[in-house]
């Protein structure tokens, strides 16, 4: 029965760090997914010699998941011109994309979204530069935060604000 006892009073106080750690692979797993998805249409955009966007699937919100989007942009839709979706990815709960960063808005348009040209830089719409981060966190852990950040160079990193707080700015 003490050994029972034991190994009961263990699980229990180990229980809350298990859920924490679940929660920093959930993250994790979903930034890199993005990441990868990031990757996947730049190359596109490069083997193709076409712009291609990376942008949520409702236009608006991160959360609800978003897609790989060619063929068309900033162009005028016709018979002649029909969007290829490339690959999608649905909601990513419990993660959640949290306020904060100006999450890949063109500041021209304002819709959302990452355009990556047939050179394979992400620009805006009238073409700056877009360097930016988007910002994921847990439901179940709402402390934990992950930051996705675009640099200038076309490089992605995945930060930790609460260990690498000089980095993540």
């Amino acid at each position: 029965m003490a050994v029972v006892l034991i190994i009961a009073i263990t699980a229990t106080m180990s229980m809350p760090l298990l859920q924490e750690q679940i929660a920093t692979r959930e993250i994790d797993t979903a930034a890199r997914r993005f990441i990868a998805h990031a990757h996947f249409a730049r190359q596109q955009a490069l083997h193709t010699g076409e712009s291609v966007k990376l942008a949520p699937v409702n236009g608006e919100l991160w959360e609800d998941g978003w897609v790989i989007q060619s063929g068309c942009i900033g162009k005028q839709a016709s018979s002649n011109c029909q969007p290829k979706n490339w690959l999608s990815q649905g909601n990513i709960e419990p993660v959640y994309f949290k306020g904060g960063g100006r999450q890949f808005s063109d500041p021209h348009s304002g819709k959302r979204g990452i355009l990556f040209n047939a050179a394979g830089a992400a620009k805006t719409g009238k073409g700056g530069f877009v360097a930016n981060r988007l910002i994921l966190g847990h439901q179940r852990a709402p402390h934990l935060e992950r930051q996705m950040i675009l640099g200038s160079g076309g490089r992605w990193r995945i930060c930790d604000p609460a260990r690498d707080a000089k980095r993540c700015h």
